[in-house]
């Protein structure tokens, strides 16, 4: 029986303050996991875009363990970044996370709560898929997100994440 692939980022907004992103990965979720718990696997798929560079990739996942993110755009070197708290790990399955952006010198407005992100791995006759569900403060934090080109920046960040599962099994 051949699964159906989602292998483009499928975005909704079940709420006016949520955000949820559900794509599918051709791989076990042990990898899909460890792609987004161990910082060096992180810094070779997360960022978006080309021209940008992930120098801190700093992580402790564990209940109450923290973690900070910075990327840097390298034609300019403005920088931004994450940090915040893991309030939930249940490996391979589940993390949840709270979220606070640091605009650095990119800039941008920081938000005074944090976002809480749901992360989901499930896996089904080998393929692995991967629902972000993402909560904002109020409406305004969450269409701000989006209008920066988050979605469309997490589709280019998961083909990268396709290569490197694909690279880790062989293919």
């Amino acid at each position: 029986m051949t699964t159906t692939i989602n292998n483009k980022a499928q975005v909704s907004l079940p709420s006016d303050t949520e955000v949820r992103v559900t794509r599918d990965f051709k791989a076990p979720r042990r990898l899909v996991w460890q792609a987004h718990t161990e910082p060096k696997l992180l810094q070779r798929w997360i960022g978006g875009y080309p021209g940008w560079s992930m120098p801190v990739c700093e992580m402790d996942v564990r209940p109450g363990g923290r973690y900070r993110w910075r990327w840097r755009q390298d034609e300019d070197g403005k920088e931004f970044g994450f940090q915040g708290d893991y309030r939930e790990v249940d490996a391979p399955g589940k993390m949840v996370q709270a979220e606070y952006y640091d605009p650095g010198s990119f800039g941008g407005v920081m938000p005074t709560s944090p976002t809480i992100t749901q992360t989901t791995f499930t896996e089904k006759n080998g393929v692995t898929t991967l629902v972000t569900l993402i909560a904002y403060g109020s409406k305004e934090e969450r269409d701000a997100a989006i209008s920066t080109g988050m979605t469309d920046g997490m589709e280019t960040s998961y083909e990268r994440l396709d290569k490197l599962v694909a690279e880790q099994q062989g293919g």
